[in-house]
């Protein structure tokens, strides 16, 4: 039999509301999933993010199979170099009369989908990716007429448009926002809960096993694969979290900590990006453990400020400044990229802790992602389009459309302010406050200068200072200029000397 419409399905659109899935006929559908080598190795990609992929897709084809859809499934070891090969066999072996996709997540991806079907000879349509809750018309016609694009007045119009913790119309308890009281640092205050381990079925250990042996210089421990790879699966991490670790989730979510990478954050975002959760589903199971009185408001909130506003903003700010938007550098940062962010082999505790499990887990959560490894980055003026490259390959949910606004704009504040009102600059202090990893550094927190300061006290000052007419511009510097301008200037050059010392060992930091 064969299909008069091939379906494409990405590895990251695995999901059953997927728009050409949904209206499909699956006697007269053949869905189409590839393993290529383009999209597996154009940025160094974790082989924990590969592995999730590619046992995903694998069970999402036998799901498929089991509704009575026909799939052509290419394994990474048929040696298909492109999604479009992919296509062009499984079209010319089906006979297909058209093929549809879903637009893809990343605008090089898009770029190329729009010339396939003049290379391919059938048609070729790209239909809207329903599965966000905000389209990217929906952004572009918020974004329209507003000077500033910030994340807090987004997220509120999706409060109501979505009724999410709303009573009459206004937020639930009176505010938008609790962030105020999600900041709590960590003191080893309570236990961790201990996360269940899934059974790796077979399907899942062949993966491992060719991961493995075809991306043997990439970063990825994978004897410590833990993810769900199905769509029942990951419903069961996202129970599993609401249950256990949710009450404490805002309360800890800023915390750096020894004992756990995990601490009480819901391991989901790597299934919302990949379609094996639902976002508003996983909204609403939130909200419903606030209403039960599970967990507290600032929980609830927090969580689905993460899920509703910032995921859905991101994706909304990426596509309304592309493709320029990747280019930017407003700080001029080109500093080579450390060789320890491979290894993770520095003193700097927090880092080292932070690097290292980014490479072996592909996990990091957002504070280690903003505040430890992106400030450090920020501080040390590194390359802006290494360090985008070493988080879209590095992270399980990794994928350019939330990657770049959240690396380049976020942490890098490269845009020049398009995402952040300010720059996401801190000095050792900050991390002190929020963990407990400065107990075992060989840097003192409370030192600017000397063999055993901190290394992000005194880049602090010299991005103060070497951004100073750009910071000026921004009210909100002021009273950090100012403290800085008044200090004495043999103390300032004292800070500055020190600095550059360290900016020319960083490799041995």
């Amino acid at each position: 039999m064969s299909g008069n419409t091939a379906i494409l399905v990405l590895g990251d659109q695995l999901s059953w509301c997927h728009p050409a899935l949904q209206q499909a006929d699956p006697e007269e559908t053949v869905v189409i999933l590839a393993e290529v080598r383009e999209e597996a190795s154009y940025v160094r990609h974790n082989r924990h993010k590969i592995a999730l992929l590619f046992s995903a897709m694998r069970h999402f084809a036998l799901a498929l199979a089991e509704r009575g859809f026909q799939v052509e499934y290419y394994r990474f070891e048929d040696g298909l170099p492109s999604l479009l090969a992919a296509c062009e066999r499984a079209l010319a072996q089906w006979q297909c009369e058209r093929l549809l996709i879903c637009e893809p997540g990343e605008y090089r991806l898009l770029e190329q989908m729009t010339g396939w079907a003049e290379v391919s000879g059938v048609p070729v349509e790209i239909l809207t990716d329903s599965r966000f809750l905000s389209s990217r018309q929906d952004f572009s016609d918020w974004a329209s007429g507003r000077k500033q694009l910030r994340m807090e007045y987004f997220y509120r119009d999706m409060r109501k448009r979505y009724g999410l913790l709303m009573d009459a119309g206004q937020p639930e308890g009176g505010k938008w926002n609790y962030d105020a009281d999600n900041r709590t640092g960590w003191r080893s205050q309570c236990d961790v809960p201990a996360r269940p381990q899934p059974v790796l079925d077979e399907v899942t250990r062949e993966v491992i096993e060719c991961v493995a042996a075809h991306f043997p210089d990439h970063p990825g421990d994978l004897s410590t694969f833990r993810w769900a790879v199905t769509h029942e699966a990951a419903q069961g991490e996202l129970d599993w979290f609401c249950e256990h670790a949710l009450p404490a989730f805002g309360t800890y979510q800023d915390a750096l900590a020894e004992e756990s990478p995990w601490l009480f954050h819901g391991l989901i975002s790597m299934y919302l990006n990949c379609g094996l959760l639902e976002p508003l589903a996983v909204c609403e199971q939130v909200e419903a453990a606030y209403r039960r009185g599970h967990c507290s408001l600032s929980a609830a909130e927090g969580f689905i400020r993460q899920v509703l506003g910032w995921r859905e903003y991101v994706r909304g700010l990426y596509w309304h400044h592309m493709p320029d938007y990747r280019e930017r550098n407003a700080l001029s940062a080109e500093r080579p990229l450390p060789e320890w962010f491979w290894t993770g082999n520095t003193e700097m505790r927090c880092l080292s802790q932070a690097l290292r499990q980014s490479l072996d887990l592909g996990y990091a959560h957002h504070i280690q992602r903003l505040m430890v490894i992106g400030n450090f980055a920020l501080l040390a003026g590194l390359s802006v389009s290494e360090v985008c490259d070493w988080y879209l390959g590095v992270y399980l949910d990794a994928y350019e459309w939330v990657e770049l606004p959240n690396t380049l704009g976020m942490a890098l504040f490269a845009d020049g302010g398009i995402m952040a009102s300010k720059p996401y600059a801190a000095s050792g202090k900050y991390i002190q406050k929020q963990g407990n990893h400065c107990k075992s550094c060989r840097y003192d927190p409370k030192r600017v200068t000397g063999e055993d300061a901190c290394p992000y006290n005194s880049l602090y000052w010299h991005f103060i200072n070497r951004h100073n007419a750009l910071l000026s511009q921004n009210p909100r510097m002021g009273l950090i200029l100012g403290g800085w301008r008044k200090r004495g200037d043999d103390d300032r050059e004292a800070v500055l000397r020190w600095a550059d010392r360290t900016l020319e060992r960083i490799e041995t930091l």
